[in-house]
């Protein structure tokens, strides 16, 4: 009888261990995540994202300083620029005055805007307005 009795409280014992230790590691600390960053403007001179596009006519075309006038904004155009013109890639050769045209670009804080894209000419035929191919009908 006394060997049973110690059998059940070994049992009992160890039914408890297993049923309590699931709950022991619920009640440990987790470890605190590191605070997000905050944003950060950017430094005075540095390029801001997210500006949104320049659409119009050209105004005017100027070769030898690398700008174009949309509307009443100026863009510069730098050796990264993607230009196109009619869906194929361009130069600023071919951008002429008066052409619709629309540009993706980088505004500074000192008032530089720089184009980042620039599509001359009407939108590519199979282009929605969000930039995508439209669904064509089977």
């Amino acid at each position: 009888m006394k060997n049973s009795l110690v059998k059940y409280a070994v049992c009992g014992l160890l039914a408890l261990a297993v049923a309590g230790a699931p709950t022991q590691m619920f009640g440990q600390e987790k470890k605190k995540d590191a605070p997000a960053p905050e944003k950060k403007e950017p430094a005075a001179g540095e390029k801001k994202k997210g500006s949104p596009p320049i659409r119009g006519k050209i105004g005017a075309v100027d070769k030898t300083a690398k700008t174009v006038t949309i509307g009443q904004t100026t863009i510069q155009i730098t050796s990264e620029t993607k230009i196109q013109k009619g869906g194929k890639e361009a130069t600023l050769d071919d951008a002429a005055v008066g052409e619709d045209a629309m540009a993706m670009v980088n505004k500074s804080d000192d008032g530089k805007v720089t184009a980042r894209r620039l599509q001359i000419g009407p939108r590519p035929e199979g282009e929605g307005k969000k930039g995508g191919k439209k669904k064509q009908k089977e």
